[in-house]
């Protein structure tokens, strides 16, 4: 199954240099693992913003919720996901 994933960061100033650094290490980690092993295809920065748009390729629904629950940013992110199919049109 195929998914778009908006993601939009928004760390709080008011988190400690060092802290913020270690969990965007973490973060680098986990997500190039994901795209090492083909769950996360697809990763796009947005010009201007701290966000990302990014495609999934998972099994299911709780498996995407399970993969973007676990990201160490995950707590200072709104996301927003939407399913994919098949175009017609597409070769």
């Amino acid at each position: 199954m195929l998914f778009h994933v908006h993601m939009i960061v928004d760390i709080p100033a008011t988190l400690p240099a060092d802290e913020a650094a270690r969990i965007k290490a973490e973060e680098k980690q986990y997500s190039q693992d994901l795209q090492r092993s083909g769950k996360w295809r697809h990763i796009w920065r947005i010009v201007g913003e701290y966000a990302n748009v990014s495609i999934f390729d998972v099994e299911s629904n709780d498996e995407l919720h399970d993969i973007l629950s676990k990201l160490p940013l995950f707590p200072f992110m709104t996301i927003k996901v939407t399913p994919l199919a098949a175009h017609p049109s597409a070769i």
